[in-house]
């Protein structure tokens, strides 16, 4: 055989290997985002069992009671703030910078509420800066409101006088309702008794058939709950107020319950408006190619994807997406979103305040972070919330 002939026997095969392993790279990467996609939706989907402690503790100075952290972007941030620790067994309300440098911040220590804290290496800040309503030093009742899967807990703390407005709180994904506990005062101060509920799937509600939360979906249907409860007990005017994703299923009982019509206002602090911006930014923040996080949305989105995310029912992302029907928006609505957010972005939230300006108000903040704003300013966080209210009732 010539030179020639060996050769062209030859480019065949190389050419057919070098197709063949670029065939099997391109099924690896595509199986590869297909895996990240399902890891991204069940994690999405799945109440977490505990909260990373993503913050190191330097030092604890207990003469001067003082506490020296990592600097990060929410440690830094001015105001006051709870310090959980000991996988969240230990809890500390922290209060000013005293001293800051390069790599550490400290900050004053207002008070420990429970655990040790010098023996802790590690925790995470948090906007909690009450862990229940004795915090606040008034006057409440526990009690339990009847849903459709069960009896949930609920704070109750009444007015400063008789009254028939009401506003429930409904806290946002992964925590309880001790995060809302920081806008009793203010409703209180205008007139209004407080519902600080609990939901499916939050650790205090009855949890759903498929321990799965649906992103405001299939919760509002707990917030409806409250509603009639509310009204049970003598509400005639009714305010939503959601936080983060609270804000998604506040959004959905005004526009779906069917007791929605004593509802007069929402209030919404650092809300989803739409997810898939939201779950684009989470996508982003995990540098994830955009392509899976997408893929990530229509998995929980699609009846073929409950069996890889263990929904017992999809989400439906166009019914969530309250930008896109803003129209159907009815009643004034306050929105305070911090452009710094870091976790669920503002733009959603701006792209409302445009869409509706007729009945939505926007106060926007800058450094706040998410679900942070009373923390970083009070004083203005209340004010605002307190002028919106001055104006529903006129």
């Amino acid at each position: 055989m010539t030179d020639s002939g060996r050769h062209a026997d030859r480019r065949p095969r190389w050419f057919l290997g070098l197709l063949l392993g670029a065939g099997i790279a391109t099924a690896l990467a595509a199986a590869a985002s297909a895996v990240l996609a399902v890891v991204m939706a069940r994690i999405v989907l799945t109440p977490p069992r505990a909260r990373r402690q993503d913050v190191a503790i330097i030092s604890v100075n207990r003469a001067k009671s003082t506490i020296t952290v990592e600097a990060t972007a929410d440690t830094v941030v001015p105001g006051c703030y709870g310090f959980w620790f000991s996988s969240d067994t230990g809890h500390v309300r922290l209060g000013e910078i005293v001293a800051q440098s390069a790599g550490t911040v400290t900050r004053r220590i207002l008070g420990v509420d429970r655990g040790t804290l010098p023996h802790a290496g590690r925790g995470r800040i948090s906007g909690w800066f009450y862990l229940s309503p004795k915090d606040l030093r008034l006057d409440y009742e526990s009690v339990e409101i009847p849903t459709a899967l069960g009896l949930a807990p609920a704070w109750l703390v009444p007015a400063k006088a008789d009254s028939d407005r009401w506003v429930i709180q409904v806290h946002g994904r992964a925590v309880t309702r001790s995060e809302t506990l920081r806008a009793v005062p203010v409703f209180r101060e205008a007139g209004y008794h407080s519902l600080l509920i609990s939901y499916r799937n939050d650790g205090d509600a009855p949890p759903s058939a498929d321990g799965r939360y649906s992103l405001g979906d299939a919760e509002w249907e707990d917030v409806e709950s409250a509603i009639a409860f509310a009204l049970e007990r003598g509400a005639r005017d009714v305010v939503l107020m959601g936080w983060s994703m609270g804000g998604a299923t506040v959004l959905q009982a005004l526009a779906r319950s069917g007791l929605s019509a004593v509802v007069r206002g929402l209030v919404l602090d650092s809300p989803v408006v739409d997810w898939r911006t939201a779950l684009d930014f989470q996508a982003k923040l995990s540098h994830l190619p955009r392509p899976v996080g997408r893929a990530a949305q229509l998995v929980m989105s699609r009846s073929w994807g409950r069996v890889l995310t263990g929904q017992s029912r999809v989400v439906d992302l166009d019914r969530l997406d309250l930008v896109r029907g803003a129209a159907g928006l009815r009643v004034p609505t306050l929105l305070l979103h911090s452009d710094d957010d870091g976790y669920v972005p503002a733009t959603a939230s701006h792209a409302l305040a445009e869409a509706r300006p007729d009945i939505v108000t926007m106060e926007t903040f800058t450094t706040a972070r998410h679900t942070k704003l009373w923390n970083y300013d009070s004083e203005r966080w209340n004010g605002a919330i307190a002028v919106w209210l001055d104006k529903l009732e006129k």
